[in-house]
């Protein structure tokens, strides 16, 4: 799995510089699968995505010079969000324009359909920034547990399988389930908490 996209500002600082090869590289790996993944979400094929999301990149290389991060002024994925969104919707409407005359109302209706309103796009970005950041945060705590203590969290917090099954399958008492599933959690708070500060 990709790793998640929380920007560190030392790396907005980073990317200014265009010759900082290692700094677009780390950025690149953080943001073009979101962008690209989001592209897909709303019904773009795997090449349009693909060419959304370099767009996408073209537009915040042209911009990182003079980037100035403000965390008062909102989060960088939020900026990030408005560019892909608009990118998008610029895309769709080229589209619909090619489609019309092409007098297939069938491409034209669903290429309508893709459109959606910017506060459900923006939902959708942040949950995916959300779902990234919880995997980041479980990929970093994972070894700091036994693989026991681990399982037992994993199977009743991710698999939604009760304590007793799980301590059955595991030779562990319930309390013991509990208590490590109790544990990891407290760690993945923290290192959510961490992360977000980051």
């Amino acid at each position: 799995m990709a790793d998640l996209p929380l920007t560190q500002p030392s790396l907005l600082i980073r990317i200014r510089d265009a010759r900082d090869t290692e700094a677009w590289q780390r950025f690149v790996s953080l943001y073009a699968p979101l962008m690209y993944g989001f592209a897909r979400k709303r019904g773009l094929q795997d090449s349009d995505a693909a060419d959304l999301t370099q767009d996408v990149l073209r537009s915040v290389a042209m911009a990182a010079a003079g980037f100035n991060y403000d965390p008062r002024r909102g989060t960088f994925h939020g900026w990030l969000f408005t560019v892909v969104h608009n990118k998008l919707q610029d895309f769709l409407a080229k589209q619909s324009r090619l489609c019309r005359g092409s007098g297939d109302t069938d491409v034209l209706v669903r290429l309508e359909e893709q459109v959606s309103p910017p506060h459900e796009d923006e939902a959708f970005w942040n949950r995916e920034y959300e779902r990234q950041l919880m995997a980041r945060a479980l990929e970093l705590v994972r070894g700091s547990f036994q693989d026991l203590t681990w399982q037992a969290f994993w199977q009743t917090a991710i698999e939604g399988k009760k304590a007793k099954e799980v301590a059955a399958g595991l030779g562990l008492s319930v309390a013991a389930v509990y208590m490590a599933k109790s544990r990891v959690i407290a760690q993945l708070k923290e290192q959510v908490r961490q992360l977000q500060k980051d």
